[in-house]
């Protein structure tokens, strides 16, 4: 078979100087072989014709083709795959190959052409598209390359733009992309089309998606009628699909970039300056222009926007600390043991008290921070110990009577290390029950076993954690009077 790379090295190499032995070497071919190939492109320019002619030689499939055709006549409403075809030459006679007659009838019945993508157009303020597009993007301040996520979205009419830089895919985040999206555009469509990602549609049933119960609550919000593309047919949502060529070709080529900050700068100069002032190629018009005329039949926009904050409920941790995403925010310690509820604001992490009483508000700690504990001064666990005692006292003494007793035997058997001892006994409310600590101090009481080790090995053997779900009675709910050889 004929190599038309191959020679063509072969011929621009010679033409520099290349000798054939080099040439044979260099390509691992024989030396007759290059000549062969210099001698015919000599031919081919000197007298217009190839050296050696091609001769179409017999085939075995010859004899059956005609056979062939009548079997594709034949069944051409339901079109016999090229095995069926195989076997029925084969009743005939036929003992050549698969490939051949698989040559042949791509040859006949020539390549399927691919159904016509059909742009559909939509009255102003009918539709909106949205999707994510990764890029790998060198920056020259840090000379790395590093991935950028890009979400688009687009009125379908008008063909104005919004494209913005985020840190991942998921749906809150989705949720402030389009939240974004409409404040910039000033309305909202009366559909929004999606790519039928996880963040909107959980599965499809019976050819119809199942969308996201969050999603919809979302879309009902905003009044927009959630739509999404088949699955394996993305040219339903050409209208989203080509910006994205189009951003890549006209932004991302031929510019550099800084860091993030300067890339963002950048993409909302290119968006205002050039992708809403261009004339669009399928409207004839600027997109801003189209968007005046559009604006109107947009939905307005709600009073209160959707709240995209995240919430949950932490317990204080025996250092006065709320844990949030790896990193330990400082709450006052009269807190220690309860459960607050914690909410994060864009870049803001707010904790209430369990009155639902604002007590703390920070700014999320950065990625890569080093400090992890947020809201404690520089040596503030130096802080004076008969202030931290006091507090630890006056929280124990809350649990009764039986904690006012541990607490002053402790003191007088464990002189040099009770503020150590009552601190980790309090700790105990994290992740156990008052009556669970209350009995436990009572038998450590009753068999004048005073350290916290000691109360903290009997929780872990004879109670339940918070967390856990009980399942049979525990030990210790027996009668105390009865032999128990455990050891404290």
């Amino acid at each position: 078979m004929k190599d038309e790379s191959l020679e063509n090295n072969i011929v621009s190499l010679h033409a520099f100087g290349w000798s054939v032995r080099r040439l044979s070497r260099e390509f691992k071919i024989s030396r007759e072989r290059v000549d062969r190939i210099l001698r015919d492109n000599l031919d081919a320019r000197e007298g217009g014709r190839e050296h050696n002619p091609s001769v179409q030689r017999p085939s075995k499939l010859d004899g059956f083709k005609h056979y062939i055709g009548e079997i594709l006549e034949k069944y051409r409403d339901n079109p016999p795959t090229n095995q069926r075809v195989l076997e029925l030459i084969r009743e005939r006679g036929y003992d050549g190959g698969r490939s051949i007659l698989g040559d042949y009838l791509a040859t006949v019945r020539g390549s399927k052409k691919p159904d016509p993508v059909t742009c559909v157009e939509t009255a102003p303020g009918q539709r909106g598209s949205h999707d994510w597009s990764e890029y790998h993007i060198p920056f020259t301040g840090t000379g790395k390359t590093e991935k950028v996520i890009f979400f688009s979205f687009i009125l379908n009419n008008s063909r104005r733009q919004l494209v913005d830089i985020v840190e991942d895919q998921k749906q809150i985040t989705l949720f402030k992309c389009l939240i974004n999206a409409f404040i910039y555009f000033d309305g909202v469509p009366k559909e929004v089309k999606g790519d039928n990602q996880k963040a909107c549609v959980d599965r499809w049933e019976y050819g119809r998606p199942v969308f996201n119960k969050k999603y919809l609550e979302f879309a009902s919000h905003y009044r927009f009628r959630p739509l999404t593309i088949t699955p394996g047919r993305p040219s339903e949502n050409l209208k989203i699909e080509r910006p994205f060529d189009y951003l890549e070709r006209n932004f991302l080529n031929s510019r550099s970039f800084i860091d993030r900050d300067d890339l963002k700068k950048q993409l909302r100069e290119w968006l205002l300056q050039v992708n809403d002032q261009r004339v669009h190629r399928t409207t004839g018009k600027k997109p801003i222009d189209m968007y005046h005329q559009e604006f109107a039949s947009l939905l307005s926009l709600p009073k209160v926007h959707y709240d995209t904050s995240v919430t949950d409920y932490r317990i204080v941790n025996g250092e006065a600390c709320i844990e949030w995403d790896t990193y330990s925010y400082v709450v006052p310690g009269e807190y220690m043991g309860k459960s607050c509820l914690v909410r994060q604001i864009e870049n803001q992490l707010i904790i209430y008290n369990p009155c639902f009483e604002q007590i703390r508000c920070y700014p999320l700690a950065e990625k890569g921070r080093k400090d992890k504990y947020i809201g404690r001064r520089p040596n503030a666990w130096k802080a004076s110990p008969g202030t931290s005692t006091t507090e630890v006292v006056r929280r124990l003494e809350e649990m009764g009577s039986v904690m006012s007793e541990y607490i002053e035997q402790v003191k007088k058997h464990k002189p040099g290390s009770y503020r150590n001892h009552l601190r980790r006994v309090l700790s105990l409310k994290v992740n156990y029950y008052s009556d669970d600590i209350i009995m436990a101090v009572r038998r450590g009481l009753k068999y004048k076993v005073y350290e916290a080790g000691s109360i903290e090995n009997f929780l872990a053997v004879n109670a339940s954690k918070k967390t856990e779900i009980r399942l049979f009675p525990n030990k210790a709910d027996k009668d105390e009077k009865s032999d128990d050889r455990r050891v404290y």
